[in-house]
């Protein structure tokens, strides 16, 4: 028997308070209750139900015919019902709300009525819980190729590697630091272009359009910011990546092919320390 698993149990007692199951293929003396509640009218001994199996509120193994949104290591959005003192709890479906530890969430806490994406996972105690630490039990077997645009939320942030997003929910995917344009928050729903599919099957990301559509985005948006600022942006060659980037979300790359393109067009000049709008 798998607690936080749908499987198809025998029926092998009636009791005044349900029925016990028993897995017909293992010899063990191992059961557990289905209460009167979830028993179909018409059940006998020998009948095979598929049921649920988690722990109840004083922590003993039941069964349950009715079917969580999420099963063990399977990740997906809940709802928070209310949070508690250990945690926030989320309506998967069952009697008893799953439990969300304050370990388990990120650094800005969960809220009641919140949608969140976590994953269903074991505790030491062989209770089931949700993390949102969705990192471990995301797939690797996508069926994007490079080039192709997803959707997916994000899930964690890092100064070092980039933001970690999950697409569609089930897939594991990075957009790399380098190619971070904008600050993106845990929770937020973004939509990308896979520019590698890794030998492992993660994917990366990037938020940016291909080829000559970005290069004309980004002229645009040069053109918007040195309208803005008045004609003059003290940016150039020598300017940090950093600045570029918070000034005007691109790469440093990027702002040197549309500020040369802009050039070439006779649009802006180009000085030492900065570049002027003809």
């Amino acid at each position: 028997m798998e607690i936080g698993r749908k499987q198809i149990l025998q029926v092998e007692k009636q009791v005044q308070f349900g029925v016990y199951l028993i897995d017909p293929q293992t010899e063990g003396e191992e059961h557990v209750l289905l209460p009167q509640s979830q028993v179909p009218e018409g059940t006998k001994q020998g009948d095979m139900l598929e049921v649920f199996l988690y722990k109840d509120s004083e922590d003993r193994l039941i069964a349950t015919r009715k079917s969580p949104r999420l099963q063990l290591h399977e990740v997906g959005y809940l709802r928070v019902a209310q949070v508690g003192r250990v945690g926030a709890f989320l309506d998967w479906g069952l009697d008893k709300d799953l439990l969300l530890p304050f370990s388990e969430q990120p650094r800005e806490r969960v809220i009641e009525g919140q949608e969140v994406l976590v994953a269903v996972y074991l505790d030491k105690s062989g209770r089931l819980c949700a993390t949102m630490n969705v990192y471990p039990y995301l797939r690797t077997d996508s069926p994007y190729s490079t080039g192709d645009q997803v959707t997916g939320i994000v899930y964690e942030t890092s100064r070092n590697f980039g933001i970690f997003v999950a697409v569609d929910s089930m897939y594991s995917a990075l957009i790399p630091r380098r190619e971070v344009m904008r600050p993106l928050r845990v929770g937020e729903v973004v939509s990308a272009r896979v520019t590698r599919v890794k030998p492992d099957g993660k994917l990366d990301l990037s938020l940016r359009e291909k080829g000559v559509l970005q290069m004309d985005r980004d002229m645009e948006t040069l053109l918007r910011a040195l309208e803005k600022a008045g004609g003059t942006l003290d940016l150039s060659d020598r300017s940090d990546p950093d600045l570029i980037r918070e000034k005007l979300g691109m790469s440093k790359g990027a702002f040197k092919r549309a500020a040369g393109h802009l050039y070439k067009e006779g649009k802006l000049t180009i000085e030492e320390d900065r570049i002027l709008r003809k």
